[in-house]
């Protein structure tokens, strides 16, 4: 019988609550340890004996009641199509006993607009955990879905590894870049996901490497793309794709305040300083990608700092009186 758990409760959200749910059969894990030939597949073996050790069961959460997502709002501004899919999603299981389930979901955007910190801020909102992994630095196509552990130096897969390793049966699951996944490999990176996006086959995932069904199907899905044109069309058939555009100026300066303020407030040197920039800073600092602004605004403090002062000016942000870029060869 499932028992009611109350983890730890999360910043701003209603106190998430838990049931139990077994991700495997330890039936099936032992029958393949059980095969497995004494001297040989160390890897495998030692694999088995930590799902046996761990046990099936994982915290399947989901809110309380629909969790406080203003914050978000404000810190967003261009997310505001998603926010709203994911909060009618969350409505309908909040006073309900259905599991959390949210519809994969493709972020499609240039690069810095925020989509890799949103895809974060819902593992941080639904409280569930995150796995991630970054498609434009994939260096194995099997990295999802596992390889078979008669080739020299495989592994199980990312999906499985968060699942037995995680304390959670619904984690959020990030693909970042998606539309860098390379064809080259021997695998097909994205070969996973055609059943992996699937509800009812996701329920016996087989991940190639330990060959023992994992049910992945509360998994939630953030995939963020820069250009959809070379992701096949089977998988944006499968999720609900949103065009993410960079913010405007308002929305620039509402997120670049908010990140000043969070700056300020998470240091003890941020207690020097003024509680609000000056009017002319943020409207520099407007005009960066969200991407940048976290580092252009550790780089203003610190300029501010070494002249002494409370506050920050434009001069401090990057790129305004800065110093030349040494050059490393030869001059002519």
């Amino acid at each position: 019988m499932s028992t009611d758990l109350v983890p730890s409760r999360a910043p701003s959200q209603a106190i998430p609550v838990a049931k139990m749910r077994p991700v495997y059969q330890l039936g099936e894990v032992e029958k393949r340890l059980g095969k497995l030939p004494q001297r040989d597949h160390e890897s495998l073996r030692s694999t088995y004996e930590r799902m046996l050790e761990k046990g099936p069961d994982r915290f399947q959460v989901k809110p309380s009641g629909l969790p406080a997502m203003a914050h978000l709002y404000e810190e967003l501004p261009n997310f505001h199509n998603v926010l709203d899919d994911v909060r009618r999603q969350l409505a309908l299981c909040e006073d309900s006993l259905d599991a959390l389930e949210i519809t994969p979901i493709l972020l499609l955007g240039p690069p810095g607009v925020g989509k890799t910190h949103f895809a974060r801020e819902i593992a941080n909102l639904l409280g569930t955990g995150m796995g991630f992994v970054s498609m434009s630095s994939l260096t194995a196509g099997w990295v999802l879905s596992g390889a078979s552990s008669q080739w020299k130096g495989a592994r199980a897969g990312k999906v499985f590894e968060t699942l037995v390793d995680g304390q959670y049966a619904n984690p959020v699951m990030v693909v970042d870049e998606i539309d860098k996944a390379s064809s080259e490999h021997a695998y097909d990176p994205l070969g996973a996901l055609y059943s992996l996006l699937e509800h009812d086959t996701a329920h016996h995932f087989i991940d190639e490497f330990a060959e023992v069904a994992i049910d992945a199907s509360q998994v939630i899905w953030v995939a963020t793309a820069n250009d959809e044109r070379s992701i096949p069309e089977p998988i944006l058939n499968r999720m609900n794709v949103f065009e993410v555009s960079s913010p405007d100026f308002d929305a620039a300066r509402t997120i670049a305040l908010r990140l000043y303020q969070s700056i300020r407030s998470a240091h003890h040197w941020g207690e020097r300083f003024e509680p609000e920039p000056h009017e002319a800073v943020l409207a520099g600092m407007a005009r960066l990608a969200p991407r940048e602004m976290r580092r252009a605004w550790l780089c203003a403090f610190g300029n501010a700092k070494l002249a002494g002062r409370d506050h920050l000016d434009v001069a401090d942000l990057p790129g305004n009186n800065a110093p030349k870029r040494n050059t490393i060869g030869f001059v002519h």
